[in-house]
């Protein structure tokens, strides 16, 4: 049951997945084109991983609320949904890509290489989120 995470952009997406054991998320390709480009893109990647599920991160304020990007990001969503044949689930992503930015400048990575990783390894922290608070439910008999 291999997941596949998404970090919605508008001009690249960040991919992460699982393994079969969808326990552990690993930063994937940086995807980038237009937006129907990127959803054939999506649906190959989630067809080659044999994914179940494609979790798409939801960017909301810090208080919850709905930005602009939060609009855009429900539209793609059903719009991959209704391109591929597996679950389409949001997951709030708030702080990812901020949580990604300091993890990649105490490794001491250029700016150059920040910019090339930051959607990836912003994908993969929303994935492994989403896979943590999903097991915390599971073991909560939830």
């Amino acid at each position: 049951m291999a997941v596949l995470g998404v970090d919605f952009g508008l001009r690249r997406m960040g991919i992460a997945f699982t393994g079969e054991s969808a326990t552990v998320a690993f930063a994937g390709p940086v995807i980038t084109g237009e937006e129907e480009a990127c959803i054939r893109q999506i649906a190959k990647e989630a067809q080659s991983r044999k994914a179940t599920e494609i979790v798409v991160g939801l960017p909301k304020h810090m208080d919850g609320g709905e930005t602009e990007m939060t609009r855009r990001v429900i539209e793609f969503a059903e719009k991959l949904r209704q391109a591929v044949p597996v679950k389409v689930t949001t997951w709030d992503e708030r702080l990812t890509s901020v949580q990604a930015e300091r993890a990649m400048l105490s490794g001491d990575l250029s700016r150059k290489k920040r910019r090339k990783r930051v959607d990836s390894l912003a994908a993969q922290l929303m994935l492994q989120n989403y896979l943590d608070a999903r097991r915390n439910r599971n073991d909560d008999g939830t």
